[in-house]
């Protein structure tokens, strides 16, 4: 069982939007700080990966990268189990790989992400 796992990307023109769904199972959802980050094509290290976003514990937190401020927004559902990533106004440098990643435990760290802990990841493609 994988404990995290992306979902919702795929091929969008630019100026579209799409969804991003990030499933937990297995840990403690609910007290840890999640994060999206992404990794452009052509990029394989994990020391290039991009963070985008992060939130905090209960939600009351939230963070961006200046890139996607104002057109992304990240939120959670603990009851689910499920972290979410609203893609909108998404233009060619949005082309890549979403990931889920496990922020801090019980307190919010801003950009501090666990890398290893990303699911498999969504790719997301914004082209005409």
């Amino acid at each position: 069982e994988v404990p995290l796992a992306e979902s919702g990307g795929g091929l969008v023109q630019p100026g579209g939007s799409l969804r991003l769904s990030c499933v937990a199972s297995g840990i403690p959802f609910s007290d840890y700080a999640m994060h999206w980050v992404r990794q452009a094509p052509g990029v394989s290290f994990i020391d290039d990966l991009e963070w985008v976003s992060g939130i905090n514990q209960n939600g009351s937190i939230t963070d961006y990268a200046d890139s996607v401020r104002g057109r992304f927004t990240i939120s959670r559902d603990n009851a689910k189990n499920t972290l979410y990533l609203q893609l909108n106004s998404l233009n060619t440098e949005d082309t890549g790989m979403y990931y889920c990643a496990k922020g801090s435990y019980r307190r919010y760290r801003p950009k501090l992400y666990d890398s290893y802990s990303r699911g498999p990841g969504t790719q997301v493609t914004v082209s005409s």
